[in-house]
């Protein structure tokens, strides 16, 4: 297939689909007047990378899961290079939940001590 019609099957742009050739996660072949062409297998390889750029990750974290994917595995996230990007992301997310966690409870905090002042403030002159 063009990469208009990949483009399209894949819910992305050729634009787009060029900046992933670009960084070595998509393969066109190219037919004898030069425009690239794209197997079935490129779409499925598209598929892994639009949802795995959705979960946060970026384009260089990307290709140990393309890769896995072209070795002939029926998932990118099976292999070993795909499963340590896995595991760093998650400790990577851990440790902004923490850091949400510790924002959220300051700002409760402050909350708390607002409402209070203001309503003991209101008890010695209402508001």
């Amino acid at each position: 297939m063009l990469i208009g019609e990949l483009a399209e099957r894949a819910g992305t742009s050729p634009r787009t689909l060029r900046y992933y050739e670009e960084h070595g996660l998509v393969r066109p072949s190219r037919d004898a007047n030069g425009y690239r062409q794209y197997d079935d297998a490129e779409l499925r390889v598209v598929h892994e990378i639009r949802a795995l750029l959705a979960d946060g990750f970026g384009v260089d974290d990307i290709k140990p899961f393309v890769d896995c994917l072209r070795a002939g595995n029926s998932a990118g996230h099976v292999c070993p290079d795909a499963v340590a990007v896995l595991r760093r992301r998650l400790a990577e997310v851990d440790g902004y939940l923490a850091q949400l966690t510790d924002v959220r409870r300051r700002l409760h905090d402050q909350l708390g001590q607002a409402i209070e002042h203001r309503e003991i403030r209101c008890l010695m002159n209402p508001c």
